[in-house]
């Protein structure tokens, strides 16, 4: 029996089932748990632009799959759950408290829901909210939000780590690795040594200030996030 098949009986009694705080052997897929809090989540996800469309179904429905004996099942799941956005927090708590363990599963799910929210072709800023909010319940970093938005969005106009060609949750060892190579590689002393005119001179000079600039830009940030974690 899949778990979607699981799910169905679920929706009949109570849909808050994720009470363990261990991460459950095997596939998520075959937890009703983890299927009916992602249901959920995808479902109050469109409707939190006011209004749930048919296409948002079709993007859940292509992001978590079901058998052809279960789509109903689901779709009933869907249904109830997408009549209102409240609870979604609950759904959201409970994953990341059966999951906890598995941070790359929790990103999947934001992820996909990200792909839902744009299943209309923009992603409002209710929608946003949303999935930002998610996020934080999921515990994941404002960085690894971030990326995954600018993964789905594009990066935002001056986006110091798009300059810098940079994940936005890298390591600050290897944002430094990231920022010297650009460094090296945009230096103008290599123009100079190749014999370029001074026109080529001045503007590897600007891109070196703009590389230097964006590598203090997102040292000031991730030293303003520490300080606002630990207060």
């Amino acid at each position: 029996m899949s778990f979607w098949r699981k799910i169905a009986g679920l929706a009949a009694r109570n849909l808050d089932e994720a009470e363990c705080d261990v991460c459950p052997p095997g596939l998520p897929g075959e937890d009703p748990a983890f299927s009916t809090a992602v249901t959920a989540l995808g479902a109050k996800l469109a409707k939190a632009d006011g209004e749930a469309q048919t296409g948002e179904w079709l993007a859940f429905s292509e992001v978590f799959h079901a058998d052809e004996g279960s789509e109903g099942n689901v779709r009933r799941l869907y249904q109830l759950a997408r009549q209102t956005t409240r609870g979604f927090e609950g759904y959201a708590r409970r994953l990341q408290k059966r999951y906890h363990a598995c941070p790359q599963l929790l990103e999947d799910v934001v992820d996909g829901l990200f792909h839902i929210a744009g299943a209309d072709g923009v992603v409002t800023g209710d929608e946003l909210a949303y999935l930002q909010r998610v996020s934080e319940l999921f515990g994941q970093s404002p960085l690894v939000f971030r990326r995954l938005k600018a993964t789905h969005l594009g990066a935002e106009a001056g986006d110091p780590y798009a300059v810098l060609g940079a994940r936005h949750d890298a390591s600050d060892a290897d944002l430094r690795a990231a920022w010297r190579a650009m460094l090296s590689e945009a230096h103008p002393d290599r123009a100079r040594a190749r014999g370029l005119p001074a026109e080529f001179v001045e503007v590897a000079e600007a891109k070196a200030a703009a590389i230097n600039a964006a590598f203090d830009a997102a040292m000031r940030e991730r030293r303003a996030l520490s300080l606002q974690g630990a207060a």
